[in-house]
């Protein structure tokens, strides 16, 4: 593959899986042309005239849509680590002796293990989403025949809208749904709350199936997805296993380092004045994140203040906000745990929000631009404060990009970090790949100091003063490696396994296979 170097100063291939590539050329650099992509037309005349969309299987769904070689198949991840749909269709098309597909998830999970033997004998080509544990660890070790293509939730719903990937049929698993087609995310044994990550999906895949294990009567209502844009429902003994649906992260952190941290992280949102009345708010469900929550929760009950908005991944402790008046709306992409879920249905306030709104790049504004807190993680961060969320030191690819890139846009982006993991530092030299530029990255908070991106002058002279631990990102690399040692580099083949897209569509990165 002939490679070239774009505007971060990272090598990345001129084509990706047969298909011209355009190198990143900086944030904000890149300005889309021509028009949105569009799905053929369709006709009532190849629908039933009662509107019962009815069939009796998942694979007279997938026979009924005309799955065949080389097809591109997109799910979403609502059911998370308790999905019993998505590895069924790559079951079906083993049996049914179709190769070569493609799998578009929004986010792969330690439950898809077992589509890896379809990897190995070429039911599906490639994987473009999210890698996850044993998933990633095989793309890594170059066993995947195509090239994998990780991107944002909003880089997804970009490529989706822009024919950067065709779905020819989008499987949408949805805890409601009508014979017609109508969904939602909302009631049954299998609620997640949302499906905000299933719009571009059904928009544009020129065939949609919806599978439900809940089949209500006409109207499914409030309706997140709409009949008129389904080809097939299909009824289900089970969608997931509930005790895994909801997310297994959505727990307070119990490591004292990391309540440090969180406590900090809030400190500083006090002290610089970014935590204020009216103040609009995206805190993650990690355990920091959780912990960083509560304690804004209580300042914010102190002080008297509201925040505006909340934008989710929502858990329980922003429901509590809510509902405690410290804010006064939920938009919401996702629901993470059941009282997020519950709440969803219960408070008008709590608002299913989809990322095609929220992230999409190439549309006529963001939601994250609008976010004056946005807390994020990292596997590294370096000195220019650039910062990787897809692989660890070792380069093996065990997380997805997510939402971490589009929320990189809002006003005051903060990553509270420890300096180091398992003895491996967080902070280091250069990252070992490249996900976020680093003058998008504002503050980094660790349990021995907090580091001011230069850029922000602004928060620097904020905070100066006022008690806070402030460092240079250099000391904190210096701290991790007195510690830990500096750590060796990952050591890879020529082989590009796997690239990385910005949330414009360029190649922001390569990541190559680990030499064995």
């Amino acid at each position: 593959m002939k490679m070239i170097k774009n505007a971060a100063g990272r090598m990345v291939g001129e084509e990706i899986n047969g298909q011209e590539a355009v190198p990143f050329k900086g944030v904000g650099k890149h300005r889309p042309s021509g028009r949105k992509y569009a799905p053929p037309l369709a006709t009532c005349i190849d629908y039933p005239g009662d509107n019962n969309k009815v069939v009796a299987s998942l694979r007279e769904a997938l026979e009924r849509c005309g799955l065949r070689d080389g097809m591109t198949v997109s799910t979403h991840h609502h059911l998370r680590d308790g999905d019993l749909v998505n590895n069924r269709i790559f079951d079906i098309a083993a049996e049914m002796g179709v190769k070569d597909l493609v799998w578009l998830p929004s986010a792969s999970f330690p439950c898809n293990e077992p589509v890896i033997k379809y990897l190995e004998d070429g039911t599906i080509n490639r994987i473009e989403g999210s890698m996850n544990g044993p998933l990633g660890r095989f793309v890594s070790e170059g066993r995947m025949k195509g090239m994998a293509v990780l991107r944002s939730h909003g880089g997804r719903v970009q490529a989706i809208q822009d024919g950067e990937v065709k779905i020819d049929i989008a499987v949408i698993t949805a805890p409601a749904a009508d014979f017609f087609g109508n969904a939602k995310g909302t009631g049954g044994p299998s609620a997640t709350g949302v499906l905000g990550y299933a719009k571009a999906d059904y928009l544009y895949a020129d065939r949609v199936i919806i599978v439900t294990d809940n089949l209500i009567d006409l109207p499914c209502f409030p309706m997140e997805i709409e009949g008129n844009y389904v080809d097939c429902v299909v009824v289900v003994d089970k969608l997931g296993i509930p005790e895994k649906i909801v997310s297994g992260t959505t727990q307070i952190t119990r490591s004292p380092d990391r309540l440090l941290i969180a406590e900090l992280t809030a400190l500083f949102l006090e002290k610089s004045g970014l935590l204020h009345d009216g103040a609009t708010m995206q805190a993650g469900a990690g355990g920091t994140s959780l912990a960083i929550a509560v304690f804004v929760h209580e300042m914010l009950k102190q002080k008297g203040w509201k925040l505006s908005f909340g934008f989710g991944g929502s858990t329980k402790y922003m429901v509590k906000m809510m509902e405690e008046g410290q804010m006064g709306y939920i938009l919401d992409a996702q629901a993470f745990d059941l009282d997020a879920v519950r709440s969803v249905e219960e408070n008008p306030n709590h608002i299913p929000y989809s990322v095609f709104n929220a992230y999409n790049y190439h549309s006529k504004g963001n939601l994250t631009t609008m976010m004056d807190i946005m807390i994020l993680g990292a596997t590294e961060i370096d000195t220019e404060f650039n910062g990787n969320v897809v692989t660890h030191s070792d380069g093996l690819l065990l997380h997805g990009i997510g939402g971490w890139q589009n929320c990189l846009h809002a006003r005051n982006v903060i990553l509270p970090v420890p300096l180091f993991r398992d003895r491996i530092p967080v902070i280091v030299d250069q990252v070992t790949t490249l996900c976020g530029p680093g003058e998008l990255i504002d503050v980094i908070i660790t349990e021995r100091g907090i580091a001011i991106n230069p850029r922000r002058q602004d928060l620097l002279d904020s905070v100066r003063g006022k008690g806070l631990p402030l460092v240079t990102v250099q000391e904190l690399k210096e701290m991790a490696e007195k510690i830990c040692g500096k750590p060796e580099k990952a050591a890879f083949d020529d082989r590009v396994v796997a690239a990385i897209k910005w949330v414009d569509g360029t190649v922001i990165d390569s990541v190559r296979k680990v030499r064995s």
